[in-house]
């Protein structure tokens, strides 16, 4: 499959290429980027995580995109849509989610490829939901996914099944977002069912 390109105002979201893997790498082998998860990726893991991005797309139809700000840097790291591989109380599922190289931080990229991402999701991809976790302590995440539109329950928080008790980032806190048509269609249930409640009531 030919992987979708996405364009934003500032940015590209863009299949995966071969230059990627050096700044990838230098990426996840940085202490700022990776400090929420569990380790510091040598080149070897962090070239299969980028060959995985790009197999998901094949297998999906979706994947994480790598991203780029033209004419200011060829690539800055990834946003996209992602299967999570383990299982919760809430998978099977599609993950929306980001990882950017520091030095381009507060800039609003992740926010503005997110939305694109989850656009995506929704309009071409037919996705219904889509959601984003990461550990309480990550509030630069949590921010990203408030600021499009992910809302947070407190039961939905879960220890992560990959990392054992008592690990520093087991716990998560999960995000939610569903599309405007599925929120439309359940309404729209809703609304049938309590007129046929209304009607089997006996009130006229």
């Amino acid at each position: 499959m030919t992987t979708p390109v996405l364009q934003t105002e500032r940015l590209l979201l863009r299949a995966w290429r071969p230059e990627d893997r050096a700044p990838f790498a230098l990426m996840n082998a940085d202490p700022r980027v990776m400090q929420f998860l569990p380790a510091l990726l040598p080149r070897a893991q962090s070239d299969a995580l980028a060959r995985r991005s790009e197999q998901h797309f094949a297998a999906h139809d979706f994947g994480p995109w790598a991203v780029e700000v033209p004419g200011v840097a060829a690539f800055i790291g990834f946003v996209g849509l992602v299967v999570p591989a383990f299982e919760a109380h809430f998978t099977p599922c599609v993950e929306i989610g980001w990882r950017l190289a520091a030095e381009h931080w507060g800039r609003g990229y992740a926010t503005e490829a997110a939305l694109a991402s989850a656009r995506y999701g929704f309009d071409a991809a037919g996705l219904t939901e889509l959601v984003s976790f990461t550990t309480p302590q990550n509030v630069r995440s949590q921010a990203v996914m408030r600021r499009i539109g992910m809302t947070h329950d407190e039961a939905d928080d879960f220890d992560h099944p990959n990392l054992p008790p008592g690990h520093r980032l087991r716990r998560h806190v999960l995000y939610r977002m569903r599309s405007l048509c599925a929120d439309r269609r359940s309404s729209v249930t809703a609304s049938k069912r309590g007129v046929a409640e209304t009607r089997g009531s006996g009130v006229p």
